[in-house]
């Protein structure tokens, strides 16, 4: 198994790149970069940042998310979704040719929307920064301005994405994973969501079957459906060799509500979801998400730095038994 860790392209310089590479990271990922002005991510723009990365002895995990504005038709099903379409394939292309393998993705309308504690306001370990959510907050929310839309219109819209997509994922060589909702409720303001529980997950795997269609499995929201199923989760979808990354987070509580909380301090073992994944094959890259900001930091840095120091012990714990 592989350490990572993804940052905005905003941040992704040199600093931040000798940083992580000190702390024994070997993959990045850029999370929602926005290269060039025509819906599509350039070549030359992917390849300088992989020459980067390269430069610093990091491997490229890949690109997490598009700008919204480069797939928003898709998701409302929108007329201009067939050019937004040939839009993602051609960065699919690009990313093939700059060395990018994956493209996570986020098929939801409505954004992680009801924290009702945000890193600024305390109310972890220490009082560290954490998040929290209650769907009580929103379970009245009206739906956004697009309206609301229905679970099995979402699926529809899936489907219909993933049949234009998945050809070219595979001739060119890049996987997409797809993150569940986050959280993992079946609708957030009057829309519908779509991978809120295991059987979901299965179903996108099934929609349309492909070596290149998968989970970028996020452990923390997986928890959020019910921690007590997360190791099952974890054997269930890496044996098929469906997970292509992880986000490695722990929680406490569940749907309807839940804190973020530090990597040690939930209620799933950590180390034992570690073996899981090694015991199931997995050997990708598996990555923090959503650290608790501690005192003093200021770019949230600290805050993976102790993950990713608790991650890189409990990788090599598991090598050695």
């Amino acid at each position: 198994m592989h350490l990572g860790l993804g940052t905005s392209l905003q941040n992704f310089n040199d600093e931040w790149l000798r940083f992580v590479r000190q702390l024994g990271v070997t993959h990045v990922f850029i999370n929602g970069p926005r290269l060039g002005h025509d819906g599509v991510l350039e070549f030359d723009e992917l390849l300088r940042l992989a020459k980067m990365a390269e430069a610093h002895g990091l491997e490229l995990g890949g690109i997490e998310n598009l700008p919204q504005d480069h797939w928003d038709e898709i998701l409302h099903f929108g007329e201009g979704r067939h050019k937004q379409l040939e839009n993602v394939c051609r960065t699919l292309e690009n990313m093939a040719r700059a060395g990018f393998p994956v493209l996570g993705y986020y098929f939801s309308i409505v954004k992680v929307w009801g924290h009702w504690r945000s890193y600024q306001a305390g109310g972890g370990r220490g009082d560290a920064g954490i998040k929290s959510f209650d769907y009580e907050l929103v379970k009245d929310a009206p739906p956004p301005e697009s309206g609301p839309v229905s679970v099995d219109e979402m699926w529809k819209r899936l489907q219909w994405f993933l049949e234009g997509v998945v050809p070219t994922a595979e001739r060119v060589g890049v996987k997409l994973a797809a993150h569940q909702d986050d959280p993992p409720v079946e609708y957030l303001r009057g829309v519908g969501r779509l991978l809120t529980s295991h059987d979901a997950m299965q179903k996108l795997i099934d929609l349309v079957p492909s070596d290149y269609s998968g989970l970028e499995f996020c452990q923390g929201t997986v928890a959020e459906m019910n921690p007590d199923t997360v190791l099952d989760a974890i054997s269930r979808f890496a044996r098929q060799g469906k997970i292509f990354y992880v986000h490695f987070r722990n929680i406490r509580g569940c749907v309807p509500a839940f804190d973020e909380v530090f990597i040690d301090d939930g209620q799933v073992d950590m180390l034992d979801a570690m073996r899981a994944y090694s015991e199931a094959g997995f050997d990708g890259v598996i990555t923090p998400d959503h650290s608790p900001k501690v005192t003093g930091d200021s770019d949230g840095l600290k805050g993976r730095a102790f993950a990713l120091g608790y991650m890189r012990a409990a990788m090599q714990m598991v090598e050695k038994e």
